[in-house]
């Protein structure tokens, strides 16, 4: 499974898919896994309780799936699957809420069934 997250708000008002800035700037849509989506969440959204984390599952998606250096290059080496598209609802199979910890800062998300 990949997880994305971003704030509800953005999600809510998505149509039969869902777009992000990046998906237009950069050309793909950034993701992560259960155990490195708490690091772009710390390094983008510390603090934020405004957000939902996407569970998405790679075999519904439309585009094409790339794991790539993270941006800036992690020195540790962590890579992140990009999606090189829109990603549809349909390819969505839990949105759930994704807070930070009491001292502001996320941690890796418990993975559901299936993932």
């Amino acid at each position: 499974m990949l997880l994305h997250f971003c704030p509800a708000a953005d999600w809510e008002a998505a149509g039969e898919s869902y777009r992000t800035a990046s998906l237009d700037e950069q050309g793909f849509v950034h993701c992560s896994e259960y155990g490195t989506v708490h690091l772009p969440a710390n390094a983008l959204a510390g603090g934020r309780t405004d957000l939902v984390l996407l569970t998405i599952d790679p075999e519904l998606l439309d585009a094409p799936v790339r794991w790539e250096p993270g941006d800036p290059a992690d020195p540790d080496g962590v890579w992140f699957p990009h999606v090189y598209g829109p990603i549809p609802r349909s390819a969505v199979v839990s949105v759930e809420p994704y807070e930070p910890g009491p001292d502001g800062r996320f941690v890796p998300p418990r993975p559901t069934f299936g993932g």
